[in-house]
């Protein structure tokens, strides 16, 4: 039988959790977002200065809010780290949900493992359906840290750099990624808007093969090596959308060279 005084202290021995979403106008997902996060024992929204109700939504939630100027996103979750004092970090994205089963692995991890980092996978929801192939499972994102061993480097795209080992988690966080078709395009037309911006600086030129040879090697990496052929019609549609705006990375690219 386990006393009272040795409950207390196991208690008091567990890591501190706290849960960070960065937000811009996010009054659409805020309060399911952190409804989904209550096993944590903080949840900070780190806002970008909302045109919307996102901050007063997250208050009414129970969730601390910070607030800074966006700059980039590594800037962001270094500046969302700076303002903490705990144990853990757990990142997550508004439109990003938790599950039970999540939150019992995380608390028995970060209780018992030395990782100092955890990549998280996703069941991705695109256009309302759950997409398994073609890349977007299972879509591992490197979100869980041991605060004080983690910083952002890379304006665009940012990157995580860990200070010690790095596991896997094995259940999902569930992200509602594209509602409809339509913001699944204005997605990709500002990825593709960064990536030719990431080739221009590595110097890297548009040649004409590539606007044919770059869009079917993406639609075939995504249909045949990353088996989108799984979710039938679906997965390849999302192929070649992503074989597509492969195309239209390198004529922003051809563009950004014209430019200079």
């Amino acid at each position: 039988m386990i006393d009272s005084k040795s409950q207390a202290s196991s208690e008091l021995a567990a890591p501190e959790l706290t849960v960070v979403i960065l937000t811009l106008n996010e009054a659409e997902h805020i309060q399911a977002c952190i409804e989904s996060l209550r096993w944590a024992d903080r949840i900070l929204v780190f806002d970008s200065f909302s045109q919307d109700d996102t901050v007063a939504l997250a208050e009414a939630a129970g969730a601390e809010v910070g607030q800074c100027k966006f700059q980039n996103y590594a800037q962001q979750r270094n500046a969302a780290l700076d303002s903490l004092s705990t144990d853990w970090v757990f990142f997550v994205d508004a439109d990003e949900r938790g599950t039970e089963e999540l939150a019992a692995e995380i608390r028995q991890l970060i209780s018992s493992r030395p990782e100092a980092g955890w990549n998280v996978p996703r069941h991705n929801y695109i256009f309302g359906k759950l997409t398994r192939g073609a890349g977007w499972y299972p879509d591992y994102q490197l979100r869980l840290f041991n605060h004080g061993k983690v910083r952002y480097e890379r304006p665009v795209h940012e990157i995580a750099v860990v200070d010690g080992e790095i596991g896997y988690l094995e259940n999902p966080l569930i992200h509602f990624n594209y509602r409809d078709q339509a913001h699944f395009r204005a997605k990709q037309r500002a990825y593709s808007s960064y990536d030719a911006f990431i080739l221009k600086e590595q110097g890297m030129r548009p040649w004409p093969h590539k606007f044919v040879r770059e869009p079917l090697r993406q639609f075939w990496w995504r249909f045949v090596t990353l088996k989108g052929y799984t979710d039938g019609w679906h997965g390849l549609r999302l192929s070649i959308y992503m074989a597509y705006y492969e195309w239209v990375k390198y004529r922003k690219l051809a563009w950004l060279w014209r430019k200079r």
